[in-house]
């Protein structure tokens, strides 16, 4: 089994990318600024024989000691940064026969649930003046592309995941979304007409919705239903990330098995998928961001717990406090309903949010949800807005209301080898009357987590080999 992993999340390190989506070997000073490549960070075109990148990726990691800062007189100069296989990472042994062919599964998959789709069909429904992409400039004014990297790219098919922000790829006949969060759709808009866009029900709704794309190019996939979709059979599975997230199965004529994870959170009802579990995967295109030993994120129930715990012990003392979470557009909603339950009250947002919020066709969360900030404890704010100063501010519109601000900031970025899985150990932010709790609930597949799943997918593949001998030669 191959692996991939996705440098979508990455922000470790510096934003000059190649072709493939890695750092290069030059940085500008420019490089040294932190963001997102979306941000505005461009791709160079290099010279090097395409693919030659993704065996030596394969073969041996990459050396990224050129991201370190040439200070001798600080950092001594044989200090490498280094990003290690992840078998290597996990102690598991690299197969001897790694140039061998991949093998093929002779297992079959019931179907009880197929639907056809021909991609032509749907395609002459399109714009069919749309022109050849070609060497596409990125509208700068310049030589540069933006070129769609490898690990978006699905083998021997005609398709990309999350590939939105290089517009018309050349070849791709179906582009899939793995969820609704900004970095993955980045390029989608109303102007999109590109090709056929895949994704969950739910996140079709968003995108038309609130990206106003067209919907004749918007074509929604129920989880756990294979389709066949230009000669290659797709099936979504839950991700357990944010509403709508899936992973994206893709098996081939010849048995050839891709999985694509977008983002996730690996749970052990993942190691009993009946796809994943009776046809292996070869190819394994996987998220990465918390890929650290030093991320051992407590689970989501324990995280809900101690929010619960803390939001009642605060009431209890200060009964006029406002109770916050931040959270992003969609995502951590399981927070604030917990919250919700628990208290028995409603829950206050925004009118933006409430119209995203209602656009799942959740009737537990819909019917909790309120447009007067004064009716309930209980608001949502974007969570960059959980700073004290901002917090301060936003208690003064209901001063007569409440007092003192409870907040919680939820992301796994906020975790703590100091408190690690002791919940009780983290200290809030606190400010006056302002107070912030930075909990580790993530939406994201701990370091843990990440290797239970690989070692699953691992222990799938040897069972097979195993079980059918015959299937070493295919």
């Amino acid at each position: 089994m191959q692996l991939v992993q996705d440098e979508e999340e990455d922000i470790s390190v510096a934003e000059s990318l190649d072709d493939d989506g890695l750092p290069s070997l030059e940085l500008s000073p420019e490089s040294k600024d932190r963001g997102r490549e979306q941000n505005g960070n461009k791709d160079r075109v290099i010279e090097a024989a395409e693919g030659s990148f993704v065996s030596d990726f394969y073969r041996s990691g990459t050396d990224w000691s050129c991201l370190l800062e040439k200070n001798t007189q600080e950092r001594p100069p044989e200090r490498k940064l280094k990003q290690t296989n992840l078998f290597e990472l996990w102690g598991f042994k690299k197969p001897d026969d790694s140039n061998a062919k991949p093998r093929v599964s002779s297992l079959s998959l019931k179907r009880t649930r197929t639907q056809w789709i021909s991609v032509e069909s749907v395609n002459d429904r399109m714009n069919p003046k749309v022109p050849c992409l070609g060497n596409r400039s990125n509208g700068g004014g310049n030589n540069l592309r933006r070129v769609c990297p490898f690990y978006k790219k699905i083998p021997e098919t005609s398709f990309t995941v999350d590939a939105f922000r290089y517009g018309l790829i050349e070849g791709c006949s179906g582009y899939f979304l793995s969820h609704f969060h900004c970095d993955h759709y980045a390029g989608l808009s109303k102007r999109w007409s590109y090709g056929s866009i895949y994704c969950t029900p739910l996140t079709a709704r968003l995108v038309k919705k609130f990206l106003l794309v067209n919907p004749s190019f918007v074509h929604p996939l129920e989880l756990d239903i294979e389709y066949v979709i230009d000669g290659i059979k797709v099936t979504m599975l839950e991700a357990n990330h944010c509403p709508g997230a899936a992973l994206v199965h893709f098996r081939l004529e010849n048995g050839q098995c891709y999985l694509h994870t977008g983002d996730f959170r690996a749970c052990k009802l993942m190691q009993s998928y009946p796809l994943l579990v009776n046809h292996r995967v070869n190819v394994l295109y996987l998220d990465t961001t918390y890929c650290n030993p030093k991320y051992r994120f407590p689970s989501k129930e324990d995280v809900l717990d101690f929010i619960v715990k803390t939001t009642k012990n605060s009431l209890k003392r200060h009964p006029k406090t406002l109770i916050v979470v931040g959270a992003y557009s969609i995502g951590k909603e399981c927070v604030y309903l917990a919250i919700s339950e628990a208290l028995g009250v409603k829950i206050y947002t925004n009118a933006s949010r409430r119209r995203i919020l209602q656009s799942f066709d959740w009737t537990q969360l819909s019917g909790k949800l309120c447009s007067c900030g004064e009716e309930t404890p209980l608001h949502i704010l974007p969570i960059s807005s959980l700073r004290p100063e901002t917090l301060a501010e936003y208690l003064k519109t209901y001063k007569h209301k409440f007092t003192a601000v409870l907040a919680f900031r939820p992301t796994g970025w906020t975790y703590s080898e100091a408190s690690g899985n002791q919940l009780d150990l983290i200290k809030p932010s606190t400010r006056g009357n302002i107070m912030i709790y930075g909990v580790p609930y993530s939406e994201h597949s701990s370091f843990l987590e990440l290797k239970e799943f690989v070692q699953s997918m691992l222990a799938m593949l040897l069972t097979e080999i195993r079980c059918n001998p015959i299937s070493r030669n295919g």
